[in-house]
């Protein structure tokens, strides 16, 4: 990977920092007043637009500065070619979802999860929950879209806000992909430092430890101070899903096996669509009724059982309740309900292709690189340029690789140890993504958890607190290690 984006610093052209900023300027505006305009009906389509705007403020900037418009398109084309697997991905977790929720797999864990998660302690159960799955399977995104959602199911029951469940879900699972030497961005990381695997997880530690004991904590001092009115309905709430659902442990196996095969290293896509056909047959075995039903049939037979499974498959399912606090949760958009998720993920992709065609990305971390000399500056100036590539290439990866190769030789020539480097790509590079609405990250997730950005933001403890960690680490000089002589 490291080769391929050498080949391709050849081509771009060399830009100004006040010509590459001037695209970042006109988006953030851009997409303040869209927000302020349509609130939280922005992700509906007109921030997409706003993004397709960006893109060509940027495409403007990149013909006065004679970028072939030609090389604008191509380099467009790749970044959307590079997000297939996420666009595939989030098709089968919402197929998954309607097929977990018509075979009654989530209604189940939602009642099983009431009857053990203590309401006081369920955000920072969350938080580990999430953390233990993620470490297992090396996927922040695998995490969200099987207990993820589950746990936001037990929340909106609880009536605890689904905005600081989303926050806990995050945490856990972006702890879980730093630490997991599974995870794609951990052994990103340090390819582009240029140390070893474990030598970068270690050293991880030393920041990551500390940002995910102050995340738990916060979350053990809101579930104490916090009060709880869902206990109270739970009763009723456990009635309901038993008077639609036929609740079985058995319905525990699907997840299990899902989980199981992304522990094996089964590529996501195929672990999903298992997950998804395997709870369509649980479905016709635990609730042939709701599949009658769905299917629109007068019995179940063959067409009404297809009609019920492939409709909770691709557009979607409502199951019928007269529990209000249930009611969202006995929906499924189905593969159709991930389309505007996969819409803002393309116009993102439009925007950084072209920033990064007309050279704009590299120009900004350049001009990051020039504005500190000390050590400190060197750490704050990744860190910056780590956030600002998220903002504007709107993908984490390019967020670890473009930082990586810039800043390797500084961090050698100040004498600091390229674990140093690695370290801070993930602690900034990786868990901010999450934070961008329009990076893939932070567009998956919220789209699979049905929580805004905006919304989790502040809950997202852990993802912002770890570049805050790091720079505290940088300041006082604790733990930076140095080139062995």
């Amino acid at each position: 990977m490291s080769e391929m984006y050498e080949s391709e610093q050849q081509n771009k052209p060399s830009l100004s920092i006040l010509a590459a900023v001037i695209p970042v300027i006109a988006l953030i505006l851009m997409l303040a007043y869209n927000v302020f305009i349509y609130g939280d009906d922005s992700l509906g389509g007109s921030n997409q637009f706003i993004l397709l705007m960006g893109a060509t403020v940027a495409a403007i900037v990149g013909a006065f500065n004679k970028v072939d418009f030609e090389y604008m398109v191509e380099e467009v084309s790749k970044n959307i070619k590079a997000t297939t697997g996420p666009i595939l991905i989030l098709l089968m977790v919402g197929a998954l979802a309607g097929t977990w929720l018509i075979s009654g797999v989530i209604p189940t864990m939602i009642y099983y999860g009431l009857q053990i998660l203590n309401p006081t302690i369920f955000l920072a159960a969350c938080v580990v929950i999430c953390a233990v799955i993620s470490i297992a399977t090396g996927s922040s995104w695998t995490t969200s879209a099987t207990v993820g959602i589950a746990l936001i199911g037990i929340a909106g029951a609880l009536n605890i806000p689904l905005s600081m469940t989303a926050g806990a879900v995050l945490s856990g699972a972006y702890f879980g992909d730093k630490l997991s030497p599974m995870s794609d961005t951990t052994n990103l990381a340090p390819a582009m430092a240029g140390t070893d695997l474990f030598t970068h997880i270690r050293y991880m530690m030393i920041t990551t430890v500390p940002t995910i004991l102050v995340t738990l904590a916060v979350f053990i001092i809101i579930g104490l101070t916090r009060e709880t009115s869902g206990v109270i309905e739970t009763d009723q709430i456990l009635a309901d899903i038993k008077a639609s659902f036929t609740v079985s442990p058995w319905l525990f196996l699907v997840p299990v096996v899902v989980i199981g095969l992304i522990v094996k290293k089964t590529p996501p896509l195929i672990a999903l669509l298992i997950g998804t056909l395997l709870a369509a047959v649980f479905a016709l075995i635990f609730q042939p009724d709701l599949v009658q039903m769905i299917g629109g049939g007068k019995q179940l037979d063959v067409h009404t059982a297809y009609r019920g499974i492939i409709d909770s498959i691709t557009t979607g399912i409502v199951i019928p309740t007269e529990n209000e606090t249930l009611k969202d949760l006995f929906e499924a958009g189905g593969m159709g309900g991930m389309l505007g998720t996969i819409w803002l993920i393309i116009c993102a992709m439009v925007f950084g292709g072209i920033m990064d065609a007309i050279g704009a990305l590299e120009a900004i971390s350049k001009a990051l690189l020039g504005l500190f000399k000390s050590t400190f500056g060197l750490f704050s100036s990744t860190v910056l340029s780590c956030v600002t590539l998220n903002v504007t290439a709107s993908d984490q990866y390019l967020a670890i690789v473009v930082p990586g190769k810039m800043f390797a030789k500084a961090y050698r020539d100040k004498g600091l140890a390229p674990e140093n480097l690695s370290r801070t790509l993930e602690d900034s590079g990786t868990v901010t993504s999450v934070l961008i609405p329009w990076n893939t990250c932070g567009a998956y997730h919220s789209g699979v958890l049905g929580v805004p950005v905006v919304d989790y933001f502040f809950y997202a403890m852990f993802n912002y607190l770890s570049p805050i960690m790091t720079l505290i680490f940088a300041a006082i000089g604790y733990k930076i290690r140095k080139i062995a002589k």
